[in-house]
């Protein structure tokens, strides 16, 4: 009985330890997630075309870096890729597809948390090809940050093929060219 008792005694010891350890995990978790900054706000981010003084110019591809910059009063974070739209005069719609991953001219850093302090700017790599093939005559971008309704509309007056644009994920550093 006394054997019985002391395993008892032990599977209780290790419930009260286990839940002293998870209580001291999750008080961890909940510090660690109070630290990190908030998401950024649709409206707090501010995008641009940029070449970063770099060109992306090379067998029929064509290349610029957008420019993502936190216009907001704190800190912020996301992550992903931008969403594209291709627009025509007037700003009608074009058909565009999207391919998320390594372009031409630069590899993908993939899907990681970006935080952007107050003026601080993130960097993903646009490319495009333009030899004739079904060609969309664009005449502006719409770019969103992240992937929501929220975007930015920016001058873009070039021949894209299928209306097909590569992007690569947003980065803290402008991607690295070769």
């Amino acid at each position: 009985m006394r054997h019985l008792l002391s395993a008892a005694a032990v599977a209780g010891a290790a419930a009260l330890v286990g839940g002293l350890g998870t209580g001291v995990a999750n008080a961890a978790d909940a510090h660690t997630a109070a630290a990190r900054p908030a998401a950024c706000q649709p409206g707090s981010l501010r995008v641009v075309l940029d070449s970063a003084g770099q060109e992306q110019v090379g067998m029929s591809h064509a290349g610029t870096f957008l420019r993502v910059t936190n216009t907001g009063k704190t800190t912020c974070t996301f992550s992903g890729y931008p969403g594209l739209a291709l627009e025509g005069s007037g700003h009608t719609a074009l058909k565009t597809t999207v391919r998320r991953g390594a372009t031409y001219f630069a590899q993908d850093p993939g899907i990681h948390p970006v935080t952007l302090k107050r003026g601080a700017s993130a960097w993903a790599d646009l490319v495009w090809t333009h030899t004739g093939a079904h060609t969309a005559h664009a005449k502006y971008l719409q770019i969103s940050p992240t992937g929501s309704n929220a975007h930015s509309t920016v001058a873009f007056n070039q021949d894209v093929d299928n209306g097909t644009l590569a992007v690569t994920a947003w980065s803290a550093k402008a991607p690295r060219l070769g």
